[in-house]
Protein backbone atom coordinates (compact mmCIF):
# COMPACT_ATOMS: atom_id res chain seq x y z
CA UNK A 1 0.00 0.00 0.00
CA UNK A 2 1.75 3.13 -1.30
CA UNK A 3 0.24 6.02 0.86
CA UNK A 4 0.84 9.82 -1.31
CA UNK A 5 0.26 12.87 1.09
CA UNK A 6 2.22 10.46 4.05
CA UNK A 7 2.61 13.32 6.14
CA UNK A 8 -0.59 14.49 5.80
CA UNK A 9 -3.27 14.87 8.50
CA UNK A 10 -5.65 12.68 7.20
CA UNK A 11 -3.08 9.69 6.72
CA UNK A 12 -1.95 10.65 10.72
CA UNK A 13 -5.40 10.93 12.31
CA UNK A 14 -7.50 8.15 10.07
CA UNK A 15 -5.62 6.30 7.52
CA UNK A 16 -2.63 4.55 9.95
CA UNK A 17 -4.57 3.94 12.35
CA UNK A 18 -6.95 1.69 10.64
CA UNK A 19 -4.07 0.12 9.39
CA UNK A 20 -3.16 -0.27 13.00
CA UNK A 21 -6.61 -2.05 13.73
CA UNK A 22 -6.38 -4.13 10.71
CA UNK A 23 -3.07 -5.18 11.71
CA UNK A 24 -4.15 -5.62 15.55
CA UNK A 25 -7.67 -8.04 14.03
CA UNK A 26 -5.22 -10.08 12.04
CA UNK A 27 -6.83 -8.55 9.06
CA UNK A 28 -3.70 -7.92 7.07
CA UNK A 29 -0.78 -10.57 5.81
CA UNK A 30 2.20 -10.99 6.84
CA UNK A 31 3.47 -9.66 3.65
CA UNK A 32 2.08 -6.37 3.81
CA UNK A 33 4.10 -3.25 3.18
CA UNK A 34 3.59 -0.07 3.24
CA UNK A 35 5.28 2.73 1.37
CA UNK A 36 4.93 6.49 2.44
CA UNK A 37 5.44 9.16 -0.12
CA UNK A 38 5.23 12.83 0.72
CA UNK A 39 6.61 16.39 -0.33
CA UNK A 40 8.39 16.60 3.08
CA UNK A 41 12.27 15.74 3.10
CA UNK A 42 12.67 12.92 6.28
CA UNK A 43 13.65 9.80 6.89
CA UNK A 44 11.48 6.77 7.56
CA UNK A 45 12.43 6.56 11.00
CA UNK A 46 11.45 10.44 11.51
CA UNK A 47 8.04 9.04 9.14
CA UNK A 48 7.49 6.42 12.06
CA UNK A 49 8.13 8.20 15.09
CA UNK A 50 6.04 11.41 13.89
CA UNK A 51 3.39 8.54 13.40
CA UNK A 52 4.35 6.75 16.60
CA UNK A 53 3.70 10.26 18.32
CA UNK A 54 0.68 10.93 16.83
CA UNK A 55 -1.35 7.08 17.63
CA UNK A 56 -0.26 8.11 21.66
CA UNK A 57 -2.34 10.89 21.12
CA UNK A 58 -5.69 8.78 20.09
CA UNK A 59 -5.49 5.49 21.67
CA UNK A 60 -8.20 4.81 23.85
CA UNK A 61 -9.63 8.44 23.54
CA UNK A 62 -13.27 8.97 23.12
CA UNK A 63 -14.46 11.33 19.84
CA UNK A 64 -15.14 10.62 15.81
CA UNK A 65 -12.36 9.18 15.01
CA UNK A 66 -10.26 6.98 17.63
CA UNK A 67 -8.73 3.50 18.10
CA UNK A 68 -8.52 0.51 19.98
CA UNK A 69 -6.59 -0.58 23.23
CA UNK A 70 -3.19 -0.19 22.88
CA UNK A 71 -1.56 -2.86 21.18
CA UNK A 72 2.09 -2.79 20.99
CA UNK A 73 3.22 -5.95 19.45
CA UNK A 74 0.80 -5.04 16.50
CA UNK A 75 2.37 -1.30 16.19
CA UNK A 76 5.60 -3.04 15.96
CA UNK A 77 4.11 -5.39 12.72
CA UNK A 78 3.23 -2.72 10.94
CA UNK A 79 6.09 0.02 12.19
CA UNK A 80 8.51 -2.47 10.55
CA UNK A 81 6.73 -2.60 7.24
CA UNK A 82 7.28 0.98 6.85
CA UNK A 83 8.93 2.70 4.44
CA UNK A 84 9.31 6.50 2.87
CA UNK A 85 10.58 8.05 -0.41
CA UNK A 86 10.52 11.77 -0.85
CA UNK A 87 8.91 13.43 -3.66
CA UNK A 88 6.89 15.99 -5.56
CA UNK A 89 4.04 14.32 -6.53
CA UNK A 90 4.37 16.42 -10.13
CA UNK A 91 7.87 15.45 -10.88
CA UNK A 92 8.04 11.93 -13.25
CA UNK A 93 11.14 10.96 -11.16
CA UNK A 94 9.44 10.48 -8.35
CA UNK A 95 7.12 7.55 -9.49
CA UNK A 96 10.33 6.12 -11.32
CA UNK A 97 11.74 5.64 -7.89
CA UNK A 98 8.75 4.21 -6.82
CA UNK A 99 8.13 1.95 -9.05
CA UNK A 100 12.10 0.76 -8.18
CA UNK A 101 11.31 1.05 -4.54
CA UNK A 102 7.96 -1.36 -5.08
CA UNK A 103 10.41 -4.08 -7.03
CA UNK A 104 12.53 -3.99 -4.74
CA UNK A 105 10.03 -4.95 -1.55
CA UNK A 106 8.74 -7.52 -4.18
CA UNK A 107 12.05 -9.42 -4.42
CA UNK A 108 12.53 -9.08 -0.82
CA UNK A 109 8.61 -10.64 -0.08
CA UNK A 110 9.89 -13.25 -2.94
CA UNK A 111 6.25 -12.64 -4.46
CA UNK A 112 4.77 -10.51 -7.48
CA UNK A 113 2.72 -7.75 -5.71
CA UNK A 114 -0.53 -6.13 -5.79
CA UNK A 115 -0.56 -2.75 -5.29
CA UNK A 116 -2.89 0.13 -3.57
CA UNK A 117 -2.13 3.26 -3.76
CA UNK A 118 -3.98 5.76 -1.83
CA UNK A 119 -4.24 9.79 -2.88
CA UNK A 120 -4.21 11.15 0.54
CA UNK A 121 -3.84 14.39 -0.86
CA UNK A 122 -5.36 17.73 -2.00
CA UNK A 123 -8.19 17.51 -4.81
CA UNK A 124 -5.65 18.93 -7.26
CA UNK A 125 -3.17 16.33 -7.52
CA UNK A 126 -5.69 13.41 -7.96
CA UNK A 127 -5.76 13.94 -11.68
CA UNK A 128 -2.14 14.45 -11.63
CA UNK A 129 -1.28 11.01 -9.74
CA UNK A 130 -2.91 9.00 -11.56
CA UNK A 131 -1.23 9.84 -14.80
CA UNK A 132 1.63 9.85 -13.36
CA UNK A 133 1.61 6.31 -11.97
CA UNK A 134 -0.03 5.50 -15.63
CA UNK A 135 2.78 6.80 -17.13
CA UNK A 136 5.11 5.34 -14.96
CA UNK A 137 3.34 1.45 -15.52
CA UNK A 138 2.61 1.28 -12.13
CA UNK A 139 -1.08 0.35 -12.31
CA UNK A 140 -1.13 -1.72 -15.75
CA UNK A 141 -2.57 -5.11 -14.63
CA UNK A 142 -0.74 -8.41 -15.90
CA UNK A 143 -0.61 -11.90 -14.72
CA UNK A 144 -3.41 -11.81 -11.98
CA UNK A 145 -2.21 -8.70 -10.53
CA UNK A 146 -3.94 -6.32 -9.45
CA UNK A 147 -3.33 -2.27 -9.19
CA UNK A 148 -6.09 -0.51 -7.37
CA UNK A 149 -6.47 3.90 -6.61
CA UNK A 150 -8.18 4.99 -3.70
CA UNK A 151 -9.25 8.62 -4.11
CA UNK A 152 -10.54 10.70 -1.13
CA UNK A 153 -13.22 13.57 -1.73
CA UNK A 154 -13.71 16.62 -2.33
CA UNK A 155 -14.06 14.55 -5.98
CA UNK A 156 -14.75 17.67 -7.99
CA UNK A 157 -16.02 21.01 -6.55
CA UNK A 158 -18.95 21.27 -9.18
CA UNK A 159 -20.25 19.32 -12.23
CA UNK A 160 -18.12 20.33 -15.01
CA UNK A 161 -14.74 19.44 -12.73
CA UNK A 162 -16.20 15.98 -11.66
CA UNK A 163 -16.78 14.93 -15.27
CA UNK A 164 -13.36 16.40 -16.05
CA UNK A 165 -11.84 14.45 -13.36
CA UNK A 166 -13.67 11.07 -14.00
CA UNK A 167 -12.19 11.61 -17.72
CA UNK A 168 -9.23 11.89 -16.57
CA UNK A 169 -8.46 9.60 -14.62
CA UNK A 170 -10.20 6.52 -17.07
CA UNK A 171 -7.69 7.46 -19.48
CA UNK A 172 -5.25 5.99 -17.01
CA UNK A 173 -7.57 4.15 -15.25
CA UNK A 174 -10.26 1.31 -15.62
CA UNK A 175 -13.74 1.49 -13.23
CA UNK A 176 -12.86 -1.40 -11.42
CA UNK A 177 -9.16 0.19 -10.28
CA UNK A 178 -11.04 3.11 -8.92
CA UNK A 179 -12.05 3.32 -5.22
CA UNK A 180 -13.72 6.78 -4.63
CA UNK A 181 -13.99 6.60 -0.50
CA UNK A 182 -16.23 8.54 1.70
CA UNK A 183 -15.70 7.56 5.41
CA UNK A 184 -19.14 7.82 5.91
CA UNK A 185 -19.86 4.36 4.21
CA UNK A 186 -17.66 2.75 6.70
CA UNK A 187 -19.91 3.33 9.65
CA UNK A 188 -22.02 0.21 10.86
CA UNK A 189 -25.52 2.03 10.63
CA UNK A 190 -24.87 2.97 6.92
CA UNK A 191 -24.24 -0.69 5.91
CA UNK A 192 -26.78 -1.69 8.73
CA UNK A 193 -29.24 0.15 6.59
CA UNK A 194 -29.50 -2.34 3.80
CA UNK A 195 -30.10 -5.40 6.32
CA UNK A 196 -32.63 -3.33 7.98
CA UNK A 197 -34.61 -3.00 4.66
CA UNK A 198 -34.12 -6.44 2.66
CA UNK A 199 -33.49 -8.84 5.72
CA UNK A 200 -36.36 -8.17 7.29
CA UNK A 201 -40.04 -9.27 6.23
CA UNK A 202 -41.12 -6.30 8.66
CA UNK A 203 -40.05 -2.93 7.34
CA UNK A 204 -39.34 -3.12 3.43
CA UNK A 205 -43.08 -3.94 2.99
CA UNK A 206 -44.20 -0.26 4.79
CA UNK A 207 -40.87 1.57 2.82
CA UNK A 208 -42.73 3.51 0.73
CA UNK A 209 -45.17 6.55 -0.06
CA UNK A 210 -48.41 4.47 0.84
CA UNK A 211 -46.59 4.41 4.91
CA UNK A 212 -44.07 7.10 5.05
CA UNK A 213 -44.71 10.87 5.16
CA UNK A 214 -41.41 12.13 5.04
CA UNK A 215 -38.00 11.58 5.81
CA UNK A 216 -35.41 13.75 7.49
CA UNK A 217 -31.43 13.31 7.25
CA UNK A 218 -29.25 15.21 9.39
CA UNK A 219 -25.90 15.91 9.79
CA UNK A 220 -24.95 18.05 12.45
CA UNK A 221 -21.48 18.75 13.74
CA UNK A 222 -20.37 20.79 17.11
CA UNK A 223 -17.07 22.02 15.69
CA UNK A 224 -16.33 25.15 12.98
CA UNK A 225 -14.04 25.30 10.75
CA UNK A 226 -10.88 25.25 12.57
CA UNK A 227 -8.28 25.95 10.54
CA UNK A 228 -9.90 25.09 7.40
CA UNK A 229 -10.49 28.55 6.68
CA UNK A 230 -8.49 29.11 3.00
CA UNK A 231 -10.26 25.36 2.12
CA UNK A 232 -14.26 26.29 3.21
CA UNK A 233 -14.13 29.40 1.93
CA UNK A 234 -13.36 27.54 -1.68
CA UNK A 235 -15.93 24.94 -0.58
CA UNK A 236 -19.03 25.66 1.96
CA UNK A 237 -20.84 23.13 3.10
CA UNK A 238 -23.17 22.34 0.71
CA UNK A 239 -20.01 21.18 -1.85
CA UNK A 240 -18.46 19.64 1.40
CA UNK A 241 -20.82 17.48 2.28
CA UNK A 242 -24.00 17.21 0.57
CA UNK A 243 -22.93 15.65 -3.21
CA UNK A 244 -20.97 12.82 -0.85
CA UNK A 245 -22.11 12.13 2.50
CA UNK A 246 -25.44 13.21 2.37
CA UNK A 247 -26.57 11.42 -0.96
CA UNK A 248 -24.96 8.65 -0.11
CA UNK A 249 -27.22 8.17 3.07
CA UNK A 250 -29.80 9.05 0.68
CA UNK A 251 -29.33 6.51 -1.37
CA UNK A 252 -29.14 3.90 1.32
CA UNK A 253 -32.03 4.74 2.86
CA UNK A 254 -33.96 5.04 -0.47
CA UNK A 255 -32.76 2.95 -3.01
CA UNK A 256 -34.61 0.20 -4.84
CA UNK A 257 -33.55 -3.47 -4.13
CA UNK A 258 -30.98 -4.53 -6.33
CA UNK A 259 -31.06 -8.20 -7.58
CA UNK A 260 -27.95 -9.28 -5.15
CA UNK A 261 -25.35 -7.60 -2.82
CA UNK A 262 -22.89 -7.67 -6.10
CA UNK A 263 -21.19 -3.88 -5.79
CA UNK A 264 -22.40 -2.94 -9.26
CA UNK A 265 -26.18 -4.12 -8.80
CA UNK A 266 -25.79 -1.97 -5.66
CA UNK A 267 -24.26 1.05 -6.92
CA UNK A 268 -26.39 0.95 -10.04
CA UNK A 269 -29.53 1.08 -7.58
CA UNK A 270 -27.81 3.70 -5.62
CA UNK A 271 -26.85 5.90 -8.74
CA UNK A 272 -30.65 5.44 -10.02
CA UNK A 273 -32.30 7.12 -6.53
CA UNK A 274 -29.75 10.39 -6.84
CA UNK A 275 -30.55 10.79 -10.67
CA UNK A 276 -34.76 10.67 -9.59
CA UNK A 277 -34.17 13.52 -7.29
CA UNK A 278 -36.49 16.06 -8.83
CA UNK A 279 -34.33 19.20 -10.67
CA UNK A 280 -34.33 22.33 -8.83
CA UNK A 281 -34.89 25.08 -10.77
CA UNK A 282 -34.45 28.44 -9.91
CA UNK A 283 -37.42 29.41 -7.88
CA UNK A 284 -37.40 25.78 -6.34
CA UNK A 285 -33.78 26.57 -5.74
CA UNK A 286 -34.23 29.86 -4.08
CA UNK A 287 -37.51 28.25 -1.90
CA UNK A 288 -36.89 25.27 -1.04
CA UNK A 289 -33.18 25.18 -0.44
CA UNK A 290 -32.09 27.24 2.74
CA UNK A 291 -28.56 28.38 3.48
CA UNK A 292 -26.67 29.98 6.73
CA UNK A 293 -23.39 30.66 8.49
CA UNK A 294 -22.46 30.47 11.76
CA UNK A 295 -22.37 34.37 13.86
CA UNK A 296 -20.38 34.05 17.72
CA UNK A 297 -22.14 31.88 20.33
CA UNK A 298 -22.16 28.97 22.36
CA UNK A 299 -21.05 25.78 21.76
CA UNK A 300 -20.77 23.16 24.31
CA UNK A 301 -20.14 25.82 26.65
CA UNK A 302 -17.19 27.48 25.30
CA UNK A 303 -17.38 31.16 23.87
CA UNK A 304 -17.00 30.66 19.93
CA UNK A 305 -16.32 33.47 17.42
CA UNK A 306 -17.98 34.34 14.18
CA UNK A 307 -17.39 32.81 10.73
CA UNK A 308 -15.71 36.04 9.53
CA UNK A 309 -13.60 36.24 12.25
CA UNK A 310 -11.71 32.27 11.67
CA UNK A 311 -8.42 32.64 10.47
CA UNK A 312 -8.22 32.85 6.97
CA UNK A 313 -12.10 33.71 6.14
CA UNK A 314 -12.46 37.26 4.30
CA UNK A 315 -14.80 39.55 6.56
CA UNK A 316 -17.54 39.75 4.38
CA UNK A 317 -17.56 36.23 3.10
CA UNK A 318 -20.77 34.59 2.17
CA UNK A 319 -19.69 30.83 2.28
CA UNK A 320 -22.68 29.13 3.89
CA UNK A 321 -21.87 26.54 7.06
CA UNK A 322 -25.32 25.91 7.09
CA UNK A 323 -27.54 24.50 4.49
CA UNK A 324 -31.30 22.99 4.60
CA UNK A 325 -33.41 21.64 1.75
CA UNK A 326 -36.10 20.08 0.51
CA UNK A 327 -35.97 17.56 -2.14
CA UNK A 328 -38.50 14.94 -4.20
CA UNK A 329 -37.49 11.76 -5.75
CA UNK A 330 -39.21 11.17 -8.97
CA UNK A 331 -40.24 7.34 -8.78
CA UNK A 332 -43.16 5.07 -8.01
CA UNK A 333 -42.35 4.45 -4.23
CA UNK A 334 -41.46 8.15 -3.19
CA UNK A 335 -43.95 10.30 -5.07
CA UNK A 336 -45.01 13.04 -2.95
CA UNK A 337 -42.79 12.24 -0.11
CA UNK A 338 -40.33 14.95 0.58
CA UNK A 339 -36.90 14.15 2.21
CA UNK A 340 -35.64 17.03 3.89
CA UNK A 341 -31.72 17.19 4.57
CA UNK A 342 -29.61 19.73 6.78
CA UNK A 343 -25.81 19.92 7.60
CA UNK A 344 -24.16 22.58 9.50
CA UNK A 345 -21.61 23.24 11.73
CA UNK A 346 -20.98 24.99 15.14
CA UNK A 347 -24.60 23.29 16.18
CA UNK A 348 -26.43 22.46 19.38
CA UNK A 349 -25.02 18.74 19.03
CA UNK A 350 -23.05 16.59 17.03
CA UNK A 351 -25.47 14.18 14.94
CA UNK A 352 -25.78 11.97 12.11
CA UNK A 353 -29.23 10.51 11.88
CA UNK A 354 -31.88 9.24 9.25
CA UNK A 355 -35.65 9.97 10.66
CA UNK A 356 -38.10 7.96 9.15
CA UNK A 357 -41.67 9.53 10.14
CA UNK A 358 -44.79 7.56 9.26
CA UNK A 359 -48.04 8.40 8.71
CA UNK A 360 -50.48 8.69 11.37
CA UNK A 361 -53.07 6.57 12.29
CA UNK A 362 -56.93 8.26 12.01
CA UNK A 363 -58.07 9.99 15.14
CA UNK A 364 -61.72 8.66 14.82
CA UNK A 365 -61.44 5.80 16.92
CA UNK A 366 -60.12 7.67 19.93
CA UNK A 367 -62.67 10.31 19.66
CA UNK A 368 -64.66 11.11 23.19
CA UNK A 369 -61.43 9.69 25.09
CA UNK A 370 -58.81 11.88 26.54
CA UNK A 371 -56.52 11.01 23.82
CA UNK A 372 -56.17 14.74 22.22
CA UNK A 373 -54.03 14.13 18.92
CA UNK A 374 -52.22 10.59 18.01
CA UNK A 375 -48.80 10.53 18.69
CA UNK A 376 -45.98 10.34 15.49
CA UNK A 377 -44.36 6.79 14.87
CA UNK A 378 -40.81 7.20 14.06
CA UNK A 379 -38.07 5.19 12.81
CA UNK A 380 -34.17 7.10 13.73
CA UNK A 381 -31.22 5.44 12.30
CA UNK A 382 -28.35 6.93 14.33
CA UNK A 383 -24.88 7.19 12.10
CA UNK A 384 -22.93 8.78 14.67
CA UNK A 385 -22.06 8.91 17.30
CA UNK A 386 -24.18 6.40 19.04
CA UNK A 387 -24.50 4.22 16.45
CA UNK A 388 -27.75 2.24 16.46
CA UNK A 389 -31.64 2.46 15.56
CA UNK A 390 -34.84 3.26 18.06
CA UNK A 391 -38.50 3.25 16.86
CA UNK A 392 -40.74 5.88 18.48
CA UNK A 393 -44.46 4.35 18.84
CA UNK A 394 -47.77 5.23 21.18
CA UNK A 395 -48.54 3.47 24.27
CA UNK A 396 -51.10 3.42 26.92
CA UNK A 397 -50.25 5.49 30.21
CA UNK A 398 -51.00 3.60 32.95
CA UNK A 399 -54.31 4.62 34.99
CA UNK A 400 -58.24 4.01 34.38
CA UNK A 401 -58.58 6.45 31.03
CA UNK A 402 -57.06 6.37 28.01
CA UNK A 403 -53.97 8.64 27.19
CA UNK A 404 -51.18 7.89 25.28
CA UNK A 405 -47.34 8.54 25.60
CA UNK A 406 -44.41 8.11 22.90
CA UNK A 407 -41.86 5.77 24.09
CA UNK A 408 -38.85 4.08 22.23
CA UNK A 409 -37.37 0.60 21.48
CA UNK A 410 -33.60 1.73 21.18
CA UNK A 411 -30.82 -1.33 19.61
CA UNK A 412 -27.26 0.43 20.43
CA UNK A 413 -24.49 -1.35 18.42
CA UNK A 414 -21.84 -1.00 21.63
CA UNK A 415 -24.33 -2.96 23.96
CA UNK A 416 -25.53 -5.26 21.95
CA UNK A 417 -21.96 -6.33 20.29
CA UNK A 418 -18.70 -6.70 21.51
CA UNK A 419 -17.03 -3.92 18.91
CA UNK A 420 -13.65 -2.64 18.94
CA UNK A 421 -13.98 1.76 18.68
CA UNK A 422 -12.67 2.13 15.02
CA UNK A 423 -11.85 4.87 12.64
CA UNK A 424 -14.68 4.30 10.22
CA UNK A 425 -11.92 3.55 7.71
CA UNK A 426 -10.99 0.12 8.03
CA UNK A 427 -13.85 -1.48 6.72
CA UNK A 428 -13.40 0.06 3.33
CA UNK A 429 -9.82 -0.21 3.51
CA UNK A 430 -9.72 -4.08 3.60
CA UNK A 431 -12.53 -4.27 0.75
CA UNK A 432 -10.01 -1.79 -1.29
CA UNK A 433 -7.63 -4.58 -0.24
CA UNK A 434 -10.05 -7.94 -1.01
CA UNK A 435 -11.48 -5.64 -4.11
CA UNK A 436 -15.22 -5.43 -3.06
CA UNK A 437 -15.99 -1.86 -4.33
CA UNK A 438 -19.73 -1.47 -3.22
CA UNK A 439 -19.30 0.66 -0.56
CA UNK A 440 -17.51 3.05 -3.21
CA UNK A 441 -18.97 5.56 -5.26
CA UNK A 442 -19.31 4.74 -9.21
CA UNK A 443 -18.34 7.39 -11.91
CA UNK A 444 -22.03 7.60 -12.08
CA UNK A 445 -22.76 8.21 -8.89
CA UNK A 446 -20.34 11.32 -8.62
CA UNK A 447 -21.62 12.67 -11.90
CA UNK A 448 -25.43 12.56 -10.26
CA UNK A 449 -25.03 13.55 -7.19
CA UNK A 450 -23.09 17.13 -8.51
CA UNK A 451 -25.88 17.54 -11.14
CA UNK A 452 -28.37 17.31 -8.26
CA UNK A 453 -26.81 20.13 -6.84
CA UNK A 454 -25.43 22.27 -9.72
CA UNK A 455 -28.66 24.01 -10.21
CA UNK A 456 -28.24 25.52 -6.45
CA UNK A 457 -24.70 26.52 -6.63
CA UNK A 458 -25.97 28.33 -9.93
CA UNK A 459 -28.68 30.46 -8.24
CA UNK A 460 -26.76 31.03 -4.91
CA UNK A 461 -23.88 32.74 -7.51
CA UNK A 462 -26.25 35.03 -9.31
CA UNK A 463 -28.40 35.83 -5.33
CA UNK A 464 -26.05 36.85 -3.26
CA UNK A 465 -27.50 37.63 0.34
CA UNK A 466 -26.66 41.59 0.91
CA UNK A 467 -26.84 40.47 5.05
CA UNK A 468 -26.10 36.99 4.97
CA UNK A 469 -28.45 34.83 7.22
CA UNK A 470 -26.72 34.26 10.12
CA UNK A 471 -27.23 31.52 13.39
CA UNK A 472 -25.91 31.93 16.61
CA UNK A 473 -23.04 29.01 17.70
CA UNK A 474 -24.44 26.35 19.59
CA UNK A 475 -28.30 26.66 18.10
CA UNK A 476 -30.21 24.53 15.70
CA UNK A 477 -29.38 26.42 12.44
CA UNK A 478 -31.30 29.70 10.82
CA UNK A 479 -34.77 30.55 11.51
CA UNK A 480 -35.55 29.60 7.71
CA UNK A 481 -34.63 26.67 8.14
CA UNK A 482 -37.50 25.80 10.31
CA UNK A 483 -39.89 27.52 8.44
CA UNK A 484 -38.79 25.25 4.99
CA UNK A 485 -40.52 22.85 7.64
CA UNK A 486 -43.41 25.06 9.29
CA UNK A 487 -44.69 25.62 5.86
CA UNK A 488 -45.32 22.03 4.96
CA UNK A 489 -46.59 21.57 8.62
CA UNK A 490 -43.56 19.61 9.62
CA UNK A 491 -40.64 20.12 11.75
CA UNK A 492 -37.02 19.50 12.28
CA UNK A 493 -36.54 16.51 14.99
CA UNK A 494 -34.80 18.62 18.31
CA UNK A 495 -30.63 18.37 18.28
CA UNK A 496 -31.24 19.08 22.24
Amino acid sequence: MVIFGAAGDLTKRLVVPALYNLVAARRLPDEFRLVGVDLADQTAEEWRKGLTDTMQQFVGKDGEFQIGRPDRDAWHRLAERMSYLQGDLDDPGTYDRLGKHLAKLDKTAGTAGNYLFYLAVAERFFGVAVTRLAAAGLVTERDGQWRRVVIEKPFGHDLSSAKALNAQILTALQEHQIYRIDHFLGKETVQNIMALRFANGLFEPVWNRQHIDHVQITAAETVGVEHRGRFYEKTGALRDMVPNHVFQLLAMTAMEPPISFDADAVRAKKAEIIQAIHPFEPARALNDVVRGQYDAGTVLDRAVQAYRREPDVAPDSNTETYMACKLKIDNWRWAGVPFYLRTGKYLKRRVTEIAVRFHQAPYALFRGTDVERMNPNWMILRIQPDEGIALEFAAKRPGPSMKLSSVSMDFAYKTYFRIEPSTGYETLIFDCMIGDATLFQRADNIEAGWQAVQPILDVWADNVPPDFPKYAAGGSGPAAAEELLARDGRAWRSLD
